[in-house]
């Protein structure tokens, strides 16, 4: 960053002239006649970027990038940000019916802050920290702050975050507050003020280490020209302070981070942070209570959990002491937690201090606690349980930003200037009826930072989510944060609920910050050796059920579509050479060849049952259907989008280059669907295959021989078993003439991927005599062959050794023994009926089997629930 050099002139460029012109139009705000209420008077409005007619120093760089780029490399850099997005499947928000949320929205260009100014900010977020550190102690303590009237009472007791059940609890540290984000913005004046603190299960940082990884690939070189803050070193920190917290153990601390599932509006923070600490993602059914401590079940045995990150809201985490009809936490925490035993991080009942009430009062209270004055300001506040204050509130109604005390009661903000008139006077009815459970608030002016859109950048009003940790007795703020700003102008509500876009937060380095940044580095790194348990007490990454099953069905379901790809291309490619050739042994093998897709895939109706001689005469719009349809179960569009929420399941556990190749299966798949009859199935069908096998190939050299390996292989292996078993019975079991049988197991090879070492077998003289016998032997019996069943068991068996169950082993064993008897010659004689015996009775076996791991390793507790009295809960 070249801070001495000076500020571009903004007349010189386009889009920079454009930009200054559009904030001086924004600043002066929207029309009253535009609102149903004169817009109360607004304070001039600052911009991250330009200021007046000059770039801000700190921003030169970026100014001259976008100076450089122009309006169409801007666009394209806006556009490769979404691709990546899309790539590594960020999401926010939960879909329905098993779609993921919708895709994160990042702006390409970074929001920039000087050395000086954060250093400014970062001692206001610590004092911040400390002071609801303190706030929280108290609160769960002693209470002096309520006894002594310094807060009052009504405002605390009267906010659902309040966990009464939760006084008396204390971590073994220092700091009772262990992660606090703050929502902050930048007044007319350039001051930052704080809007909200974050306490419950603060979200976010994430998402701004996603953020980060994003803008250094498509700004790849104003990132690495530009001298910024490291965001790794925070999740350093992160790990020893999870360490830290827990109670004393011999052994290295269990912590996971708990989390209320794929449904979470924000599970792909929660997933990316899992996967950055190296800790597992758990969820209620994970966890089981026994002998008063909190155990992880995993397909092994039981762990103890030391530590619990947690993302479930804290009344939902025990529904024994909090919430009866809860089923995301675990029964009995909050007693765990009161004895000791584990450590609940943030602490159950820390949303108290989201309380918008206790904002005014926080400065009395700082210099009491503190001996200091607040460093950072918020905007005026008002409680309406304070009679003085009410009173100026109902004088003011249409004049102020109301903000009810819970986040959980609707709107979080609610603008009086943009109520009607009875609108105002239920807001006015509600206030008096019960005055404790509201506040106001002066309207807060936002700074502006642009965005890329089509029509040049726009000024957007912009938000900063920035996130502080206690570790080692005092509190570490992340050099950056989540910025976030409006999808409209002139907008005041900036929220991930309303679609805000995101922004990576640039903090420029100074000297004295990176020799900080190099001792938080160090200080991890040492952390972690010194942590590290010795070899002999390495324990083994075990999973737990549910986790299991995601990535055994996620290796079964990208199978599916590998096998169903490879069968829909032979079966489209022989229609294409015989469908205009009836009474031909090719047509013949066509026919059989579509029979035996409705048969494998089990999409009815098909090509056998109803309708079917129409498909069969018409038979490319459903081959297309198969390969396309999202909404079909058993087409290849449905199985591919499985294996990716199955994946999604299990992020933290998974090779991050898994995101980019299901991104690119999914992309061809829809565009294709999105083609219609113009869509080819040949060339679809291969570049589905080439991801197909690219995730393969990540999983067979990018996963350690673990628990991991073994139960997304142990799925690949029985599909493709089943699979195999399922369509020679269904085609060379069946006697045709010999010119039939012969066109057909080539087609048969080619969808095993077999065809050439058969040529090879039948030329050279080696293995069976006939066609038939040669691949049934290849594809059945021969345990060399990838592609056969006899090595999908020979697999299967060292992926279930790993984690051992002699019942499973010896159904293994008498599986490959009944193979190892098969005699080729005699099962294809006499009509073939043997081998239409073996292979069902084959198939039987392999169902069983599969049967029999899913019963052994992914068991589901019954819902944990504790005893409710029906007029407790509301009912009679």
């Amino acid at each position: 960053m070249s801070a001495t050099s000076s500020a571009p002139d903004l007349g010189a460029s386009g889009l920079l002239d454009a930009y200054r012109a559009r904030v001086r139009h924004d600043a002066s705000g929207v029309a009253a006649a535009d609102l149903r209420h004169p817009a109360p008077p607004v304070t001039s409005v600052s911009d991250e970027l330009v200021d007046g007619s000059a770039v801000r120093p700190e921003a030169i760089d970026l100014a001259e990038t976008i100076e450089s780029l122009g309006a169409a490399g801007l666009m394209a850099r806006r556009a490769a940000v979404r691709r990546l997005v899309q790539d590594d499947g960020i999401t926010y928000g939960s879909g329905s019916e098993g779609a993921a949320g919708r895709q994160w929205e990042v702006d390409p260009l970074p929001l920039i802050i000087d050395a000086a100014q954060w250093a400014a900010l970062e001692r206001g977020l610590d004092q911040r920290a400390r002071l609801l550190d303190l706030v929280l102690a108290d609160l769960y303590g002693s209470q002096r702050l309520l006894r002594e009237r310094r807060i009052p009472a009504a405002a605390v007791l009267g906010h659902p975050g309040f966990l009464s059940a939760a006084v008396g609890t204390r971590l073994p540290t220092e700091r009772q507050l262990f992660l606090h984000a703050t929502d902050l913005a930048r007044s007319g004046d350039g001051a930052w003020v704080v809007l909200s603190d974050r306490t419950q299960a603060p979200s976010g940082a994430g998402y701004a280490m996603a953020n980060r990884r994003l803008i250094a690939r498509s700004m790849e070189g104003l990132h690495r020209s530009t001298g910024i803050r490291r965001l790794r070193g925070f999740f350093d920190r992160m790990q020893l302070a999870l360490d830290e917290v827990a109670p004393h153990t011999d052994d290295r601390p269990r912590v996971v981070l708990l989390t209320p599932g794929v449904w979470s509006e924000t599970a792909f923070d929660q997933a990316f942070t899992a996967t950055l600490l190296g800790r597992p993602l758990v969820q209620s059914d994970d966890l089981t209570m026994r002998g008063g401590r909190v155990w992880l079940r995993t397909t092994g045995r039981l762990e103890p959990i030391d530590v619990m990150l947690r993302r479930v809201d804290a009344d939902y985490s025990d529904s024994l002491d909090l919430r009866p009809e809860s089923r995301l936490g675990v029964p009995g925490l909050v007693e765990a937690t009161r004895r000791g035993v584990v450590s609940v991080v943030n602490p159950l009942g820390a949303a108290v201090l989201e309380n918008p009430a206790l904002l005014p009062y926080l400065a009395e209270v700082s210099r009491t606690v503190l001996g200091e004055d607040l460093e950072l300001p918020h905007a005026e506040t008002w409680w309406c349980g304070d009679d003085v204050a009410r009173r100026h509130v109902l004088a003011r109604l249409d004049q102020l930003v109301l903000r009810p005390i819970s986040r959980a009661s609707g709107r979080p903000h609610i603008f009086g200037w943009e109520l009607s008139a009875a609108e105002l006077e239920d807001h006015r009815r509600s206030i008096e009826a019960q005055p404790w459970a509201w506040t106001a608030q002066e309207p807060m002016p936002l700074s502006t930072a642009p965005i890329v859109t089509p029509s040049g950048l726009q000024p957007r009003s912009l938000v900063l989510r920035t996130f502080a940790l206690a570790e080692g007795g005092r509190y570490h703020v992340m050099p950056g944060g989540l910025g976030r700003v409006a999808t409209e102008a002139n907008s005041l509500l900036v929220t991930n609920q309303t679609g805000a876009l995101s922004k990576d937060v640039w903090v420029l380095s100074s000297p004295d910050a990176e020799h900080r940044e190099r001792d938080r580095t160090d200080a991890g790194e040492l952390g972690r050796v010194r942590l590290a348990p010795q070899p002999a007490q390495t324990r083994g990454i075990t999973l737990a059920p549910r986790s299991a099953e995601d990535l055994y069905w996620c290796g079964r379901y990208t199978e599916r579509a590998e096998a169903t790809t490879r069968l829909l291309v032979v079966a489209d490619n022989l229609a294409a050479d015989n469908i205009n050739r009836p009474s031909t042994p090719g047509f013949s093998a066509m026919t059989a060849t579509l029979q035996a897709v409705t048969e494998v895939t089990t999409v009815r109706p098909g090509f056998t049952g109803v309708g079917a001689e129409d498909r069969l005469a018409h038979p490319f719009e459903h081959l297309r259907t198969l390969l396309t349809a999202p909404d079909v179960v058993g087409s290849v569009a449905f199985y591919a989008r499985r294996a990716g929420q199955t994946a999604s399941d299990v992020r933290e556990q998974l090779s991050s280059d898994i995101w980019s190749v299901l991104s690119r299966l999914d992309r061809t798949l829809a565009e294709a669907l999105a083609e219609g009859s113009e869509s080819q199935i040949q060339p679809v069908g291969a570049k589905s295959l080439e991801s197909l096998l690219a995730l393969s190939g990540i999983v067979a050299e990018g996963l350690v021989r673990d628990s991991t390996w073994a139960f997304i292989d142990a799925g690949r292996r029985i599909e493709r078993a089943q699979v195999i078993t399922r369509l020679l019975r269904n085609t060379l079991a069946i006697e045709r003439p010999p010119i039939v049988d012969g066109q057909l197991t080539e087609a048969v090879l080619r969808a095993c991927d077999s065809v050439i070492t058969h040529r090879r077998r039948m030329a050279a003289g080696l293995g069976p005599a006939t066609p038939i016998g040669s691949a049934v032997d290849l594809l059945l019996l021969d345990g060399t062959n990838p592609r056969s069943v006899a090595y999908q068991m020979d697999r299967l068996g060292e992926d279930l050794s790993i984690v051992p169950d002699v019942r499973l082993a010896t159904e293994i064993r008498e599986i490959v023994t009944m193979l190892r008897a098969v005699d080729i010659d005699e099962v294809c004689q006499g009509g073939r009926l043997d081998l239409v015996d073996l292979l069902i009775a084959l198939e039987q076996r392999l169902r069983s089997l599969a049967d029999d791991i899913e019963a052994t390793h992914f068991v589901h507790q019954a819902p944990q629930r504790s005893f409710m009295v029906a007029e407790l809960m509301g009912r009679r």
